[in-house]
């Protein structure tokens, strides 16, 4: 056993010393493998970046929260006819599902502009045109977990009296107010005026989503009479504690009876959850990674033909050497692990040099760009695995051959 580590040891220092030896013909044979590793490494910390984003954006709305719509909410990529004709969900149907549901703690409905942009949103000579404007009823701030900044929250009575009061998220401040205090200000939105009463804590975003932050919010009640001809609802429900699979059951039955859809038609709604998000998330991302892997793998094969293409090259330089090796004594097995070892540390080193530069693009992605970053473990491990791997299954080939050789015919190579 001590004589096999011995001999581990010194193919290995061989090895070591061929690429100090042939620098730049190294550098050229690992370089397929150094791409690919970089490019399955750096696509999984982008993925496992945006992924964690993803989750606790989600998870952040509360992980007892119902989304409900009158289409599935979520990713989507393209509707039905059927979908877009269907008709909004209404005031009355989120307070049936209210009522109805005794596993359902509260309920909020949002209304918005459904066509074209919000209006002009105007402060002190300054404008936004990009935010997010929705009509909300008072519970809507608990349901969805929104953290107070500052003030207060809009009431019940701001709601039934149709005030022209407001509470806007943490971007608009920024925006308009980073110099002053906003709570009592008047901003104009449209023709409007509308007091500031509160404003919303920074809340983590989904991925290219700042609208979370970009929110304005006024009573639902205050927006239908601002805006009578917008009929599209959203409604949010909170699942009592340990519930949250029996309030999808509760809700969805008090829309179906609601909306007459017969017991054997599907659903003319849809509604969805943080976790159900999430997954559904993940199964794109992961098709999308696969699809990805596949592509970055071309740069791993064709780093391995490029191995065995280098092997078969040094076996033939080296013919004499292998005969010498072998008429002192050198077994087959020596001569195969020589040259296995050596192909596994030109790929080893390829892969250990590509998970360096997926290191650093992946903190170049993370400081520099939109794109959430993490360059996960397993990748690392798996990474500089697979490349080692690469060499072996090329190595084979050059390493048999070398091994196959007659000693007497290799010693009067010239």
């Amino acid at each position: 056993m001590v004589r096999d580590h011995g001999n581990v040891r010194e193919n290995l220092l061989l090895a070591l010393d061929t690429l100090r030896t042939h620098k730049f013909r190294s550098f050229l044979t690992i370089l397929g493998v150094l791409i690919g590793t970089a490019c399955v490494i750096l696509v999984a910390s982008i993925f496992a970046g945006l992924d964690k984003q993803v989750a606790d954006a989600a998870r952040d709305f509360g992980t007892r929260t119902l989304f409900i719509f009158k289409w599935q909410p979520g990713i989507r990529f393209g509707l039905s006819r059927e979908e877009r004709l269907r008709k909004p969900l209404t005031f009355d149907d989120a307070m049936a599902i209210r009522d109805e549901s005794p596993s359902i703690e509260a309920v909020a409905v949002e209304t918005f502009i459904w066509w074209g942009p919000p209006p002009t949103m105007k402060y002190k000579g300054m404008e936004v045109l990009d935010y997010n404007f929705l009509g909300a009823t008072p519970d809507d701030f608990r349901v969805v977990n929104d953290s107070l900044g500052d003030g207060h929250f809009f009431t019940e009575a701001d709601n039934l009296h149709r005030r022209n009061v407001t509470v806007i998220g943490a971007d608009i401040v920024k925006r308009f107010f980073a110099n002053e205090d906003p709570l009592g200000k008047t901003i104009i939105i449209g023709n409007d005026s509308f007091d500031v009463v509160g404003t919303i804590a920074p809340r983590k975003a989904f991925p290219g989503d700042n609208g979370s932050d970009r929110v304005v919010k006024i009573p639902y009640l205050t927006f239908k009479k601002l805006y009578p001809n917008q009929k599209e609802n959203f409604i949010l429900a909170m699942a009592l504690p340990g519930k949250v699979d029996q309030a999808v059951e509760d809700a969805s039955n008090a829309l179906r009876r609601r909306r007459h859809v017969k017991a054997h038609d599907p659903d003319s709604f849809g509604i969805s959850t943080a976790e159900s998000l999430i997954q559904q998330f993940r199964q794109i991302i992961g098709t999308v990674v696969l699809v990805t892997v596949v592509i970055s793998s071309i740069g791993l094969l064709v780093g391995g033909i490029g191995v065995m293409n280098i092997m078969l090259v040094s076996v033939t330089e080296r013919t004499r050497e292998i005969g010498v090796r072998k008429a002192i004594g050198a077994r087959r097995s020596d001569i195969t692990w020589q040259f296995l070892l050596e192909a596994m540390t030109l790929t080893g080193a390829g892969g250990l040099l590509g998970i360096l530069s997926a290191c650093v693009l992946s903190f170049l992605v993370k400081n520099f760009s939109n794109f959430p970053s993490s360059v996960p473990l397993w990748s690392v491990a798996a990474g500089f695995t697979v490349a080692v791997g690469i060499g072996l299954f090329f190595g084979i080939w050059p390493a048999l051959k070398a091994a196959r050789l007659d000693p007497i015919v290799a010693l009067r190579y010239e």
